[in-house]
């Protein structure tokens, strides 16, 4: 837990050369945001979390910013630390549908169904509609194997045209062991945004569990071709080639004829 006591940069860990850093304009709340929108996007939650940290350091009102916060924890599988933040952003947005929904799916992930479905329910009745309230309600019925889970994944959609509510719909098909689930919504965000790394990385992902390796092969291949220093995908193409020419798996074989 104190490794989020604060959830704030260590200044002795910063980037020594951020991008515009000595331009006081280009430090402000929505500069952070911006970065930690651009981390997300990529895949980097962790980095995402202390820009989203930056922000509200600059800015505590931006709800925005205590949204992003808890939703990278539920990323990162801090689902304790999540919903003790979402409580804690509660108290200055009460009743926020997004930071309910954030609670949700933090719940939704640590088994407490009953109290998942409270906040689901909660946040749907607020004011207004948004792609990651029907996102949370998707996992929800996932998790609790109800048949309504495409339609809450399809209504986030509709509300979003973003390429990542599809694929961060994969990254929870992903995690709850459903890959050629997942694999559908990453091809949906790829027709959007053909030129994502992080889409890519995810359709090899998917590849890859369901053993299909040349095709995840190929899928990692180009996302490195997009993002040259992806180490996710580097590890990724190590661990097929490892896995390729295993003894073992060639004995299996062997012996399967």
């Amino acid at each position: 837990m104190a490794r989020f006591d604060k959830l704030e940069f260590n200044t002795q860990t910063r980037a020594a050369s951020e991008p515009n850093e000595r331009d006081p304009q280009a430090r402000d709340a929505g500069y952070w945001m911006g970065k930690a929108d651009e981390a997300r996007r990529i895949g980097l939650y962790e980095s995402a979390l202390q820009y989203y940290s930056r922000a509200l350091e600059l800015d505590r009102a931006l709800a925005a910013g205590w949204i992003g916060q808890v939703q990278m924890l539920v990323q990162l599988g801090e689902y304790p630390e999540a919903d003790l933040w979402g409580r804690k952003a509660l108290e200055l947005f009460p009743n926020n549908g997004e930071l309910l929904a954030a609670r949700a799916q933090a719940f939704c992930r640590l088994g407490d169904m009953k109290q998942a479905h409270a906040l689901s329910d909660g946040s749907l009745r607020q004011a207004g509609q948004s792609a990651y309230r029907w996102l949370a309600r998707g996992e929800i019925m996932v998790a609790a194997r109800q048949d309504m889970d495409r339609h809450c994944f399809d209504k986030a959609q509709q509300l979003d045209p973003d390429w990542l509510v599809p694929l961060e719909i994969a990254r929870i098909e992903l995690y709850h062991h459903r890959p050629s689930k997942a694999l559908g919504r990453v091809r949906h965000a790829l027709k959007i945004n053909p030129e994502a790394p992080f889409a890519w990385y995810m359709q090899g992902v998917c590849l890859a569990e369901l053993g299909l390796t040349r095709a995840a092969r190929e899928s990692f291949q180009y996302c490195l071709e997009l993002s040259p220093r992806h180490a996710d995908a580097e590890e990724q193409l190590r661990r097929l080639h490892n896995w390729t020419w295993s003894p073992m798996k060639f004995l299996r074989r062997l012996f399967r004829r």
